[in-house]
């Protein structure tokens, strides 16, 4: 297979502000739209056989204006239920619990419908979209496979590729309208690029 292309929503509001968004279904701001359209240049020269993305609004329009193939919408790249936390913020949680890590802790429980994840639950499926990626990629041969997709989420993809702990997704930051590429080297997972953006100065030179 070709490399497998990870890209992170444009801003939204949420994003902005630093509250946990998984379910809340929020458009790019004008902002989070001029992003995805930067990412046309870094895609350019690559071959993509295929793209899958969150049902998400933010993903889908993201992947629009990136000029990607048609996505294919994919509901294990949704993000970590974030439960009880949904649209709270991470300095809003410490308040009560001080030492909080979502990445070892998990969430606070939320309602029926969204209860919420624990870390190895988000790996999970990770692994699945990654044995989905497999099997995608004896057909396509050379050709890349691009997921569009959310923080938390493509951060614990990429510890599972590599074959760590979901836990050290934490290790991978990912900003708003970035791309990162996961690859092999002599048969051996690695990154081969990790959280890349057009600088915004430049924006105003995409067509």
């Amino acid at each position: 297979m070709g490399e497998l292309i990870l890209i992170r929503h444009g801003e939204t509001e949420w994003s902005r502000s630093g509250q946990h968004t998984s379910w809340t279904d929020l458009p790019l701001t004008a902002l989070g739209e001029r992003q995805a359209r930067a990412l046309v240049p870094l895609l350019a020269e690559r071959e993509i056989g295929l793209t899958l993305a969150s049902p998400y609004l933010r993903a889908r329009r993201t992947a629009e204006l990136a000029g990607l193939p048609t996505p294919r919408e994919t509901p294990d790249l949704r993000e970590w239920d974030y439960g009880a936390y949904e649209g709270v913020t991470t300095v809003e949680i410490r308040r009560t619990r001080p030492d909080w890590n979502l990445w070892t802790d998990g969430v606070a429980p939320g309602p029926a419908e969204h209860p919420g994840e624990s870390p190895q639950e988000v790996g999970d499926r990770a692994d699945r979209i990654l044995a989905e990626v497999r099997a995608a990629a004896s057909r396509l041969g050379d050709a890349d496979i691009a997921l569009v997709a959310h923080s938390h989420f493509l951060r614990v993809l990429t510890a599972r590729y590599l074959r760590l702990t979901p836990a050290s997704g934490e290790l991978f930051q990912l900003h708003t309208g970035a791309v990162s590429r996961l690859g092999t080297e002599h048969g051996k997972p690695v990154v081969t690029a990790l959280n890349m953006a057009l600088p915004e100065k430049l924006f105003n030179a995409i067509a």
